[in-house]
């Protein structure tokens, strides 16, 4: 979350997520094993049976793109992994609701606890909301420029996560 102290510097901060100049970055602790790095390009949209969803549309979906959709992209690089599970940090060029969850969960490897997009079932290895965190917001500040970084660490409940399972940063 980024607050600006003047309407100034707020239409500046809103010009440069517009433009997507922001750097977004997150850390997913996803099923599976994937590659080492990565993009995600599904258009996705509103899942018409669910309106709390998002659906991926992969190509057989295109032929048939609803009306109203989003063109997004997600980067991803795989941080360790271990005992089926992967550790990614995750960059978006874009930024639509769930585009994380749905773009992970699309390539099979959804997201540990996400009861919307994960698999009715499954194990959230004693968390009770999924892993996925906001590590780090990179933009310009509205007055002088430079580069700001803001990087925040993960709660303890994610790091327990992370330690039970001897996975190293």
């Amino acid at each position: 979350v980024v607050v600006a102290k003047t309407q100034e510097a707020f239409d500046n901060l809103r010009l440069q997520f517009r433009r997507r100049e922001v750097k977004k970055t997150y850390w997913a602790l996803v099923w599976k094993t994937t590659a080492a790095e990565g993009a995600i390009d599904f258009p996705i949209a509103h899942d018409s049976r669910d309106r709390r969803r998002m659906r991926a549309l992969k190509n057989s979906d295109r032929r048939r793109e609803p009306v109203r959709h989003w063109r997004v992209l997600t980067h991803f690089k795989r941080i360790c992994r271990r005992r089926g599970l992967s550790l990614v940090e995750v960059e978006m060029a874009t930024g639509v609701t769930h585009q994380i969850r749905v773009h992970l969960a699309a390539m099979g490897h959804p997201i540990v606890g996400d009861v919307l997009y994960g698999q009715a079932g499954s194990e959230t290895l004693g968390l009770n909301r999924h892993f996925l965190h906001a590590r780090a917001l990179e933009f310009r500040h509205p007055k002088d420029g430079r580069r700001i970084k803001v990087e925040a660490e993960l709660p303890k409940e994610l790091q327990q996560v992370l330690s039970h399972l001897k996975m190293k940063l």
